[in-house]
C-alpha cells in the first residue's frame, strides 16, 4: 500500500503541474481526491491491514492528501493568475491613442422657440401649465361654447376614440383654460404649451400632429388693448424690434370679439411667395376677448371679471424665429437641417 500511495502522490503532483486550466485542474482534483477517486478507494482498503500497519499507513495516507490539496491550491492560484495576466493583455487600452471626441447635441428649433416664449411670459408673471393630450369632448368644446354642430367638431376634423364622439385627441391646449379656471384662484395668469391633433393634409405651413401654445388672462378690467399690447411685445421679442403685425377680425366661439394675428412673411417681406401662399403675411395665432358664457360656465362672473386669451402654432413661430421656409423640415429630423441651429 505504501508504494501504492507514493505512485498516487507522484502522479497526481505531476498531473496538476502540466494542467492548462482551471477545468482540467478540477477534473484532477475529482479524479484523485474525489468521493471516487484514487486516493480515495485506497484509504478504503486500509481494513485490510494488520493493527500495526494501520497507523503507519494511516499517517502516510493523510500526508499524500495534505500534498496533494496544497499542490492543487498553488496550481490554481497560478492558473488564476495567468487567466488575470491573459486578460489584462488582451484588453490593455493604447493611452496614447487620441478618443474619439464626444458630440453634443442641442435643443430643437421648436424647442428653442418655446423656451424662449415661456421666458417671455414668465417674465410677465405668467405661469406654464400642463395637461391631457387624450381630453373629452365637454373640455375641448362644449365648455369653450363650441356647440353640436360647430365644424371643428365634426369628424373630417378631430380624431376621435369612440362612435359618441366624446373623447379625442384634444385638437387645440384650450382645454387647459378651461381646467385652470376650475381649480385656480383669480386674477390667472397662464399659458398652456403642448401638442395637439387635427385632420389637416400635410403642407408647408400644415401637419396632422403640431404644437400650440395658449394663454389666457382673467382679472379685473381687462381689455382688448392688453392682449394687442401684449401680442405685440411677444412678436418683438421672439422675432426683433420693429416686427411688423396686424391683426384681422374673425370668429371664435369661445371668444367675443376675436381676431387673428398675422406676421410679415420673413421669407418675402411681405412681397408674396410659397411659404405665404402670396400673401405676403403668416397666420400665428387666433385671440380675443374670453366669452363671457365660457366665464360663467367655469363659474366665474362676467360682470365682474374679464378677460383674453390666445392660441398660437408652434411651429409656425419657430418658422418665423429661424426663418424656415417649410414646416415639414421640423419634424424630418435632418441632422442636415437640424445641424444649423
Amino acid at each position: 500500500m505504501k508504494q501504492l500511495l507514493e505512485h498516487i502522490r507522484t502522479d497526481a503532483l505531476a498531473a496538476f503541474s502540466a494542467a492548462g486550466d482551471a477545468q482540467a485542474l478540477d477534473a484532477l482534483r475529482v479524479k484523485y481526491l474525489g468521493k471516487k477517486g484514487e486516493l480515495t478507494a485506497l484509504l478504503k482498503q486500509m481494513g485490510r491491514l494488520s493493527p500495526e500497519e494501520r497507523p503507519v499507513m494511516g499517517q502516510l495516507a493523510n500526508q499524500v492528501r495534505e500534498a496533494l490539496a496544497s499542490a492543487l491550491e498553488r496550481r490554481q492560484r497560478d492558473l488564476e493568475a495567468q487567466a488575470l495576466t491573459a486578460r489584462l493583455t488582451s484588453e490593455a487600452v493604447d493611452v496614447t491613442i487620441p478618443g474619439r471626441p464626444a458630440v453634443l447635441g442641442h435643443r430643437h428649433p421648436m424647442y428653442i422657440a418655446l423656451d424662449e416664449i415661456k421666458d417671455i411670459f414668465v417674465s410677465m408673471g405668467f405661469q406654464v401649465v400642463d395637461g391631457p393630450e387624450v381630453e373629452l369632448a365637454e373640455y375641448n368644446f362644449d365648455k369653450l361654447n363650441a356647440e353640436e354642430g360647430h365644424p371643428s367638431r365634426d369628424w373630417s376634423d378631430t380624431f376621435y376614440f369612440d362612435t359618441d364622439s366624446r373623447v379625442m385627441l384634444r385638437s387645440q391646449t384650450s382645454p387647459m383654460q378651461v381646467r385652470s379656471m376650475e381649480v385656480m384662484p383669480l386674477p390667472i395668469r397662464i399659458i398652456a404649451p403642448g401638442r395637439v391633433y387635427r385632420k389637416d393634409e400635410v403642407d408647408a405651413t400644415h401637419s396632422p400632429m403640431f404644437h400650440q401654445v395658449e394663454g389666457m388672462v382673467i382679472d379685473k378690467n381687462v381689455t382688448m388693448a392688453d392682449l394687442k399690447g401684449t401680442l405685440n411685445l411677444l412678436a418683438e421679442q421672439l422675432f426683433g424690434k420693429g416686427t411688423v403685425t396686424r391683426f384681422r377680425p374673425h370668429h371664435f366661439p369661445f371668444t367675443e370679439p376675436s381676431c387673428e394675428m398675422d406676421v410679415q412673411c420673413h421669407k418675402c417681406g411681405g412681397a408674396g411667395c410659397p411659404t405665404c401662399k402670396g400673401e405676403g403675411w403668416i397666420e400665428l395665432l387666433g385671440a380675443g376677448m374670453i366669452h363671457p358664457n365660457v366665464l360663467r360656465m367655469a363659474g366665474i362672473d362676467p360682470e365682474i371679471w374679464s378677460g383674453w386669451a390666445f392660441g398660437m402654432g408652434l411651429e409656425r413661430t419657430a418658422m418665423r424665429r429661424f426663418k424656415i421656409a417649410d414646416l415639414r423640415l421640423i419634424f424630418e429630423n435632418d441632422m442636415r437641417f437640424l445641424e444649423q441651429f
